[in-house]
C-alpha cells in the first residue's frame, strides 16, 4: 500500500475503476470514457490516490501495471482545504455537508471516495491494507474526521431493504447529521426495526463498510440512487475521535 506517484500511476488507477465500475458492475460511460477505458472526473487531478499493488506478477494477460507489480486496488483521497480551494467535496453532490463542516470550523475534513478493487481481491486483508493506507494518510496529514460516500450495488432501494434499515439504526447524532439533497433523497428505513435481522444485513454488506462501521462511523440522513454508477449511496462519516481505541494498537494511535 502506497500513494500514486504521478500521472502515470493516477492514469492507472482510472483504468482499474473503469474495469470495475463500469465492465463489472455495470455504471454507464460519460463522454469518451469507453473509448479511453477510463474512469475520470475533475477531482482525479487534485486528490492524492491510494494503490494497492500486488508484487511480484507477471505481465501476462490485462494486468493492470505499475513499477513495482500489479495493480488491484486504489482509493481517491481528497483534504479540505484542497477542495475549498477547488470548488469544493465531490460528496456535496449528493449530500448536504455544509452545514456540518460549517458547524466544526476548528477540524480538518478528509473525503473517502472511488473505493476500487479487484473482485479476486475483495478480501479481509486487502481491506485492512486500504484502511491502514487512510490511517497513515490521516495522521501524516492531521485529519480529524474522514466522509465520503459507501456504495450497494444496484438502483433498486426494496433489493436493499435490509442493509439500508439496518445502516439507518446507525444515524448520526445531531452533531454530526447530514442529510441527502431533498430532490435525491431516498428513506433508508423501509423495514420496522422488528424486522431486522442484523446478522444477516452485516453480512450483505460490502467489507469496506462493515469495516467502517466497526470503527464507529455514523451514517446520514438518506441515501441517493446514482444511476451513473449502478449504485446505492449512502454517507460515512467518522470523526477519529469516535473510534474506539483498541484499533489503535494494531493501525497505529492518532495525532495528539
Amino acid at each position: 500500500m502506497r500513494q500514486a506517484n504521478g500521472p502515470v500511476e493516477i492514469e492507472a488507477c482510472q483504468r482499474l475503476r473503469y474495469r470495475v465500475f463500469y465492465e463489472e458492475l455495470g455504471a454507464t460511460p460519460m463522454g469518451d470514457m469507453a473509448e479511453s477505458r477510463m474512469d475520470y472526473d475533475r477531482f482525479d487531478v487534485i486528490c492524492d490516490h491510494l494503490v494497492v499493488v500486488r508484487r511480484g506478477t507477471s505481465a501476462e494477460g490485462d494486468k493492470i501495471r505499475v513499477v513495482d507489480g500489479e495493480l488491484i486496488g486504489t482509493y481517491r483521497l481528497l483534504r479540505q482545504d484542497v477542495a475549498e480551494a477547488n470548488g469544493g467535496f465531490y460528496t456535496q453532490g449528493e449530500f448536504d455537508i455544509a452545514p456540518l463542516l460549517s458547524a466544526h470550523p476548528q477540524l480538518r475534513f478528509l473525503e473517502l471516495g472511488r473505493s476500487c478493487v479487484l473482485k479476486p481481491f475483495r478480501t479481509k486483508p486487502v481491506v485492512e491494507l486500504l484502511w491502514q493506507g487512510i490511517w497513515n494518510y490521516v495522521r501524516a496529514h492531521d485529519m480529524q474526521v474522514m466522509l465520503g460516500c459507501a456504495s450497494l450495488e444496484g438502483t433498486n432501494p426494496d433489493e436493499h431493504a435490509l442493509s439500508l434499515s439496518f445502516l439507518a439504526q446507525a444515524s448520526a447524532p445531531d452533531e454530526w447529521n447530514v442529510r441527502a439533497h431533498a430532490d435525491r433523497r431516498v428513506e433508508m428505513r423501509r423495514l420496522p426495526s422488528g424486522r431486522i435481522d442484523q446478522r444477516q444485513a452485516l453480512r450483505r454488506l460490502p467489507p469496506l463498510m462493515k469495516g467502517y462501521l466497526r470503527l464507529g462511523c455514523f451514517i446520514g440522513d438518506g441515501a441517493v440512487v446514482d444511476r451513473q454508477f449502478n449504485t446505492i449511496d449512502v454517507l460515512i462519516i467518522l470523526p477519529v475521535s469516535a473510534i474506539n481505541a483498541r484499533y489503535f494498537a494494531h493501525f497505529g494511535a492518532p495525532n495528539d
